[in-house]
C-alpha cells in the first residue's frame, strides 16, 4: 500500500516535470505573441482548452506557426498562467491574480461550454469561496480590477467584491453593537459608550482604492446601513491621504491660480467633488474643520459651484462647532479684493440661520405648519454670535472691506442671538479705527448695530469716552449707564422689579380669536411660546449682570465722598440726553 502511494507521487511529479519541459520546449509547433513577448508552445493543449485559440488556428490554417493575441487582459504574465493551466502545470490562484485570470479566461473563451473544469470556472470558484470571505482580499482584487475595466465590470467581479465588502462591514458593526450591550446598576439593558469608531478596521484598507471604486464601495455601505460616523471617518482618512500626502497644493499657497485650475490638478479636483457628494446627510458625521478644509481646496481648485454650495450648506448646519481659524478663509478671487472671503462666510451664516428647528420646537410639527421661519437653538445661536463677533473684529482692519459687507455679516443673526454686545462693539470700533474717512451717516448706520443697553459696565465706560463714536451714540451710552447706576442704587424695591418682570412676560398674549382656524391658533401659540422662552433667557442674563454690577457699585459708593455728587451727575446726564438729541 505504501509502495503504491510512492509510485503515484513519482508519476505525478514526472507528469509535472514533463509539462514544464513541454511548455518551455523550443521545438514547438506554434508561436504566440502577447505584448511583444513570444511563447513557443504546442497547439493541441491550447486548442483543447481555449476556443479563441482554436478559432485563430483554424482561420490561419493549422500549418500557420505564429498567432498574435491583441489586448489580452493582464498581458503576457497572465497569458503564461493561462498556458500553464492548459498544459496542466500546477500554479496557485491568489487574490493578486484571480481578477486577471477571470478576464483572460473570458478573453480566451476558456469556459465550461468548451471544456469541463476550465479556467473560467476555477477562477470564479476561488473568487466566491475564498476572496469574498475576506474584506482585505476583496480590496486587493478591486485594486487589480483598476486596470481591467470595463471587462471586470461586465464579468461582475467588481460588483461581487463591493457587495462582499459592504456586507462584511455591516455585519461587523452589528456584531460590535451587540457586544457593547450591558446591564446598568438598575438592571436595565443599555449600550455602552463608544470612544472611537471601534470595529471600523476597514477604514485604512479602503484608502488604497482608486476614487471611482472607492465611491462605489461607500455608496454600497450607505445602502447597507453602515453608520454615518464610520463613513465620515473613512472619508476624512481617504481625503487626508489623497489630497495632503500625494499633493503639494496645500504646501504651495502662492501657486498662480491659472496653474491651479489647469489640468495638472484635475484628479485632485475630481476627488474633492466626489468626497463632497459622499458625505452623509447626518449632522456631525464629519468634523466641521474637515468641511472647511474641503471648501478651501474646492475654491482653490475651482471645483463646481454645486460642490462648493453643498459644502457651505453642510458647514452651516454645524457652524456652532467651528472656530475663528475655520472662518478665516483666504480670498482667491481677485488680488485687490479683501484679504478674507467675506461672501462665502456670509452664505454660510445664511445657511445657519435658515436651518431647521430643534427637536424640542419640532414637537407636533406634523399636525400644523407654522408661519414662523425656522431657527437654530438658542445655545447654537449664542456660540455662533460670539464666533461672528470675533470674525468681524478680525476682518474689520481690512481697508478694502466695504461697509455693506460688514453690516451684512453682522445683521445675519437675529437681534436676540446676542445677549452681550461687547464683542460687536469691539468689532465696530475696529472698523471705525481702520476706516476714518467714513461719513457721519455711515458711522451712525454702523453704530446702530450695537444695543448699548447690552454692554458690560467696563465696555460702557470705554464707549462713553470713545471719540470715534457719533455724538448720538455717546449720549445713548451715558443714558444707559445712568439707568444702570440708578437700578443698582435703588434695587431694594422688589415690588417694582416683580411688576416689571410680570410685564415682560406678557408678550402680545391676548385671547385666541374665535374666527381663527386651529392651524393659525397653533402657529400663534407656538410663536408666543418661543418668544417667552427667549425672554426668560434674557431676564436671567440681565439678573446675573445686575447682581455683579450691584456688588461693584457698593464698593464704589464706599469710596465716594457723598451721594450729592452722584445725584448732580445724574441730573447733568439727563439734561444732556433731553436737550442734546
Amino acid at each position: 500500500m505504501h509502495r503504491n502511494h510512492q509510485q503515484l507521487a513519482l508519476v505525478k511529479c514526472a507528469r509535472q516535470q514533463y509539462s514544464e519541459w513541454v511548455l518551455q520546449d523550443i521545438r514547438s509547433d506554434i508561436t504566440i505573441e502577447v505584448d511583444g513577448v513570444q511563447f513557443s508552445l504546442h497547439k493541441f493543449p491550447l486548442v483543447a482548452r481555449s476556443a479563441r485559440i482554436q478559432k485563430l488556428v483554424a482561420e490561419h490554417g493549422f500549418n500557420e506557426s505564429k498567432v498574435v493575441l491583441l489586448n489580452i487582459p493582464g498581458g503576457a504574465e497572465t497569458f503564461e498562467l493561462s498556458a500553464k493551466f492548459c498544459y496542466g502545470v500546477n500554479f496557485e490562484i491568489t487574490a493578486a491574480n484571480v481578477a486577471q485570470l477571470c478576464c483572460a479566461a473570458n478573453y480566451l473563451e476558456m469556459t465550461e461550454d468548451y471544456s469541463k473544469n476550465n479556467l473560467c470556472s476555477q477562477s470564479e470558484v476561488y473568487l466566491e469561496s475564498v476572496v469574498c470571505k475576506s474584506l482585505k482580499m476583496c480590496v486587493e482584487v478591486l485594486q487589480q480590477c483598476e486596470n481591467l475595466l470595463p471587462l471586470a465590470d461586465q464579468l461582475k467581479i467588481v460588483a461581487q467584491c463591493i457587495d462582499a465588502i459592504a456586507s462584511k462591514a455591516c455585519v461587523d458593526q452589528i456584531a460590535l453593537s451587540f457586544s457593547r450591550l450591558e446591564y446598568s446598576s438598575s438592571g436595565r439593558l443599555h449600550m455602552s459608550k463608544q470612544t472611537r469608531c471601534e470595529g471600523d478596521w476597514w477604514i485604512e484598507d479602503l484608502s488604497v482604492l482608486r476614487i471611482d471604486l472607492y465611491e462605489r464601495v461607500i455608496t454600497a455601505m450607505k445602502c447597507r446601513g453602515v453608520r454615518a460616523e464610520s463613513i465620515g471617518a473613512s472619508l476624512v482618512n481617504y481625503a487626508r491621504k489623497e489630497l495632503i500626502k500625494k499633493s503639494s497644493i496645500l504646501n504651495r499657497p502662492t501657486l498662480p491660480r491659472v496653474y491651479l485650475v489647469s489640468g495638472a490638478y484635475g484628479n485632485e479636483r475630481h476627488i474633492i467633488e466626489t468626497i463632497g457628494s459622499l458625505i452623509p446627510v447626518e449632522k456631525y458625521a464629519v468634523p466641521v474643520a474637515f468641511l472647511f478644509g474641503m471648501l478651501r481646496s474646492a475654491m482653490l481648485l475651482d471645483c463646481t459651484v454645486a460642490c462648493r454650495l453643498d459644502l457651505e450648506r453642510r458647514i452651516g448646519s454645524q457652524l456652532d462647532t467651528a472656530t475663528l481659524d475655520d472662518l478665516l478663509i483666504p480670498s482667491f478671487q481677485h488680488a485687490g479684493d479683501t484679504l478674507f472671503d467675506v461672501d462665502t462666510v456670509l452664505r454660510i451664516l445664511v445657511n445657519f440661520s435658515q436651518q431647521g428647528d430643534t427637536d424640542e420646537d419640532m414637537d407636533d410639527l406634523s399636525l400644523f405648519d407654522s408661519d414662523c421661519p425656522p431657527s437654530p437653538s438658542q445655545t447654537a445661536l449664542s456660540k455662533v454670535s460670539k464666533l461672528v463677533d470675533n470674525y468681524l473684529a478680525e476682518i474689520a482692519p481690512d481697508a478694502n472691506l466695504k461697509l455693506n459687507k460688514f453690516l451684512a455679516v453682522a445683521e445675519t443673526l437675529p437681534a436676540y442671538a446676542r445677549t452681550n454686545h461687547d464683542g460687536l462693539y469691539r468689532a465696530v470700533d475696529g472698523y471705525l479705527k481702520a476706516h476714518q474717512c467714513l461719513s457721519d451717516p455711515d458711522r451712525r448706520k454702523l453704530c446702530k448695530l450695537i444695543d448699548f443697553q447690552k454692554l458690560s459696565q467696563e465696555t460702557g465706560s470705554q464707549a462713553a469716552q470713545n471719540e470715534r463714536l457719533p455724538l448720538q451714540s455717546i449720549v445713548q451710552v451715558l443714558y444707559h449707564e445712568q439707568l444702570r447706576l440708578r437700578d443698582a442704587l435703588f434695587c431694594s424695591r422688589p415690588d417694582d422689579d416683580l411688576k416689571h418682570m410680570h410685564q415682560s412676560w406678557r408678550i402680545s398674549s391676548g385671547a385666541l380669536s374665535a374666527a381663527m382656524s386651529p392651524r393659525d391658533n397653533y402657529a400663534s401659540l407656538r410663536h408666543e411660546n418661543r418668544e417667552l422662552k427667549l425672554e426668560l433667557v434674557r431676564l436671567r442674563m440681565r439678573l446675573n449682570d445686575l447682581e455683579k454690577e450691584h456688588i461693584c457699585m457698593k464698593k464704589n459708593m464706599e469710596k465716594s465722598r457723598s451721594r450729592n455728587f452722584l445725584y448732580s451727575f445724574f441730573k447733568e446726564v439727563w439734561q444732556i440726553f433731553i436737550f442734546g438729541t
